[in-house]
């Protein structure tokens, strides 16, 4: 009976070790959009397998040094890079990802948050966000996806583009929610998913479905990767049915596998 459970530990224990052996620091550059979603399902990923995700947040585009095309041109070392479709869609075309790595995660749509405490706006119609905005002392949104759909069509939708111009304010790298929160500006908009996880502001909620903005966000294996394999085992995962409730609960719309890139 002893020797029985003497091997039977031993072997649980060489079991343990090689895959511990086995396992790598899998970097992972992201853009805040898809985040909140890795965070809550790493912990899971990393019991599985053993690897660790060491997460390097950055915006998918813009000229801020954080920026993941900056990281990467400045050669700053990654994995894997998730971030907005179609900026990671010019990084393929400049081969800085791997052939066919490209893996579609997650559609995000456009909310907006005021600060906590604040009088909750209505934006549930066109005419009652254009009305909103109007009223404003001061607008916030993002130097992402968002942020560009938010100043350059959403304002001109809406027709107001000259009366929100001096009011309204873009804010790079950080989350736009943060600086709402410090009552700097009096609304600000950016993808649901970044916004949901910042404590100090109330979302009101999505904007109407006829001005809405999809963003898509899709990751790949960088082209110097040092784990590719790890890097695709990972993608793999988050592309997964059983990700796809927490990609849900962060603001969120899973990718099936019969969607394609938007």
């Amino acid at each position: 009976m002893k020797r029985t459970y003497r091997c039977t530990a031993s072997a649980l224990v060489l079991t343990f070790l090689s895959v511990n052996a086995c396992a790598q620091d899998v970097k992972v550059m992201i853009s805040g959009g898809f985040k909140a979603a890795l965070e809550k399902l790493a912990p899971e990923y990393e019991h599985r397998t053993g690897d660790k995700i060491v997460i390097i947040p950055g915006p998918s585009m813009g000229t801020t040094p954080q920026a993941i095309p900056n990281r990467l041109a400045r050669g700053e070392k990654a994995d894997v890079v998730i971030m907005v479709g179609d900026a990671l869609e010019k990084l393929e075309k400049a081969s800085q990802t791997q052939p066919g790595s490209r893996t579609e995660l997650a559609d995000s749509p456009v909310g907006m948050v005021v600060k906590k405490g604040a009088d909750v706006p209505d934006i549930s119609s066109e005419a009652s966000l254009r009305n909103t905005l109007l009223q404003a002392s001061s607008i916030a949104y993002s130097d992402s996806a968002s942020g560009r759909y938010v100043s350059q069509a959403l304002f001109k939708k809406l027709g107001i583009e000259k009366e929100v111009a001096g009011k309204a304010t873009k804010v790079e790298r950080i989350p736009v929610a943060s600086e709402v929160a410090k009552g700097k500006y009096a609304v600000g908009f950016q993808q649901v998913s970044e916004l949901l996880p910042v404590q100090g502001v109330t979302f009101i909620g999505k904007i109407p479905d006829n001005l809405q903005y999809i963003t898509r966000f899709a990751g790949a294996v960088t082209r110097h990767a040092e784990h590719p394999a790890e890097g695709k085992a990972l993608l793999t995962y988050l592309a997964s049915p059983p990700s796809r409730a927490v990609i849900q609960e962060t603001g969120m719309i899973p990718v099936t596998s019969g969607d394609t890139a938007r």
